[in-house]
């Protein structure tokens, strides 16, 4: 099955649709999202990336991350997401979004308009394989601290989202 992308504006509003190779070729801006889950104790849920994965693979990240599909709300999509990836649903806020541009070794960038969404979970998940290598809880100051100290284990998205937005996820999870 192809997998589109839609392409946006920076005000968000749809130009278009193309296939997600294509996109990321062209280092064309399209809209995707990031999930970050927190339990009860504070903890973020992370994910290792798989390692079959075409870009950052075996690198850390938030929860899960992906691309609506046409005619997805961006919640919607950050559940489905979850459950394909980590096995699970939880309910879902739309925190932020940013738009964020980074290249990689392989001739492909990622141009996205990332809407950011935090839940909220206790249970292991199950993962899905073929995306995710492995998970782990951390504490939202040791994954910042953890960045700062490795920063080559961790996906860009994910590392210049903490470097911009690290107060306002915090902040969020402390009001559950």
């Amino acid at each position: 099955m192809i997998e589109n992308v839609i392409l946006v504006d920076s005000n968000d509003q749809k130009i278009g649709l193309m296939e997600k190779i294509e996109a990321h070729e062209k280092a064309l801006l399209h809209r995707a999202f990031s999930v970050f889950i927190f339990n009860d104790k504070g903890e973020l849920m992370l994910q290792q990336r798989a390692a079959s994965k075409y870009h950052s693979p075996l690198l850390w990240t938030n929860t899960c991350c992906s691309h609506q599909r046409d005619g997805e709300t961006n919640l919607q999509a950050g559940k489905r997401r979850l459950m394909e990836e980590m096995g699970f649903t939880a309910e879902l806020k739309e925190v932020f979004s940013f738009i964020y541009k980074a290249p990689f070794d392989n001739g492909l960038t990622e141009h996205e308009l990332d809407h950011v969404m935090v839940g909220f979970y206790n249970d292991a998940p199950i993962v899905n394989r073929e995306e995710v290598e492995a998970y782990k809880w951390m504490p939202l100051e040791d994954v910042k601290k953890d960045i700062e100290d490795k920063p080559e284990l961790y996906t860009a998205w994910f590392k210049i989202i903490f470097e911009k937005s690290y107060e306002k996820i915090a902040n969020y999870n402390l009001i559950k």
